[in-house]
């Protein structure tokens, strides 16, 4: 009986361990995401502010 307190006890905590690890990753991949997304969207409208800006500056009269 005492083997198999051992046992479950010894699961458990690395049960307890596995679960924070995916947790852990889960948050990271999330942020990841975020992230990303945070860049292309400032790396979009940049590229569009430089497209208007060579369209305005490239049609000029001499």
């Amino acid at each position: 009986m005492t083997n198999l307190i051992l046992f479950v006890n010894a699961f458990l905590s690395y049960l307890l361990v596995f679960v924070f690890i995916v947790a852990v990753v889960v948050v990271a991949c999330v942020i990841g995401v975020k992230w990303r997304k945070s860049k292309d969207a400032k790396a979009a409208a940049q590229t569009g502010m430089n497209a208007q800006a060579e369209g305005v500056g490239g049609k000029t009269a001499v």
